[in-house]
């Protein structure tokens, strides 16, 4: 994976763990959500729900390993491709250096009035292209 990129640690939590002690397949999604936030900034800064303007208009994940409840995660986020209107992240979960999760999320950048895309500034893709590989 390349060195460009946002880095978010977290602690699991009790609840997010399944009867098998795993943390619960449901959950790394909210967490690759939670460290698209720096990605968010940069595409609407201060993130204000009243300008939102990005939709997902694609999500994949594959789960490589268990995720374990009582150690830490890092998960690390990417810009994996950048075009007109949308851009493609790419997030891991990495435990004790094992990549647990891996997700690829194509986002949007969207006009919720017109209901259409919208091209990306070329300062966003300026921004952007500072965390690819």
């Amino acid at each position: 994976m390349t060195d460009k990129h946002f880095s978010m640690e977290l602690m699991p939590r009790f609840c997010e763990t399944d009867a098998l002690g795993h943390i619960n397949n449901t959950v790394i999604p909210v967490w690759f959500e939670a460290a698209r936030d720096p990605v968010f900034e940069i595409v609407n800064p201060g993130q204000d729900l009243s300008k939102w303007n990005m939709i997902i208009a694609g999500f994949t994940i594959a789960f490589n390993a268990p995720t374990f409840y009582g150690k830490a995660v890092v998960v690390k986020t990417h810009i994996s491709r950048i075009g007109n209107s949308s851009f493609e992240i790419t997030q891991s979960c990495w435990q004790q250096g094992r990549q647990t999760a891996e997700a690829k999320t194509t986002m949007v950048h969207y006009d919720y009035q017109t209901e259409k895309s919208q091209p990306l500034s070329d300062e966003v893709k300026q921004q952007l292209s500072a965390y690819t590989g």
